[in-house]
């Protein structure tokens, strides 16, 4: 089952629209996403959030308008309205989910989103977060990234857990063999790769890396 996400950060029209033409079981809208599936005429299948910082005429028009099912939580709470989003894709028996306005000018936002897809990574759930520029995801133990099939020209390798022992890449402009990655001294080490062959393969003995494949 496939689920979009539309969250309320740096929402691209083209891009959105473009990934709202593919197959998707569920469309969640996310607080201040709301406003861009209002104006876009699209009807999301969920919506929740605190909707701090959704027009509350806009809110107002799906629940007497249309029969989406809407959660409403408090503004003081312990998860962002995309953990929550993320939750109920979960909830919802989501075995996909790709998360758009999961970036933008909220660097807090942005890692805390990126640490939110650990949530259906540890349930073997496929979880990406996607803007014009980006697509990140978690990975573990082996992971093949072909160039045919790449997002963009690079991708970067970040510990996500403090160490990743035994990475080794093949088929990358910057091979490595074994390598010790660790969030307190890998430093920028990981960044700004390249497939020089058909594929790049990445192993690691233990550990999850966030993949970031960019496009300049």
């Amino acid at each position: 089952m496939n689920t979009l996400i539309i969250s309320g950060g740096n929402i691209e029209t083209d891009l959105a629209l473009n990934t709202l033409k593919g197959s998707w079981e569920h469309v969640i809208g996310v607080d201040g996403g709301v406003a861009f599936c209002y104006r876009h005429g699209i009807l999301p299948t969920r919506i929740v959030g605190d909707f701090d910082t959704l027009d509350p005429e806009i809110l107002a028009w799906y629940r007497e308008r249309t029969g989406v099912g809407i959660r409403a939580y408090d503004p003081v709470k312990d998860a962002t309205d995309t953990q929550i989003a993320v939750e109920l894709a979960m909830e919802l028996g989501s075995s996909h989910i790709t998360i758009l306005g999961g970036t933008g000018t909220r660097l807090d936002h942005v890692l805390g989103n990126i640490q939110t897809l650990y949530l259906p990574f540890a349930k073997g759930v496929d979880c990406q977060i996607l803007d014009s520029h980006n697509r990140i995801r978690l990975i573990k133990e082996k992971y093949v990234l072909k160039k045919e099939e790449q997002y963009g020209t690079y991708f970067s390798l970040i510990p996500l857990t403090t160490d990743v022992y035994g990475v080794t890449l093949r088929g990358a402009g910057y091979p490595l063999n074994g390598h010790h990655f660790t969030v307190c001294g890998t430093g920028s080490l990981g960044v700004s790769n390249e497939i020089t062959e058909d594929k790049v393969e990445i192993t690691m003995d233990r550990g999850i890396l966030v993949l970031i494949e960019s496009k300049d």
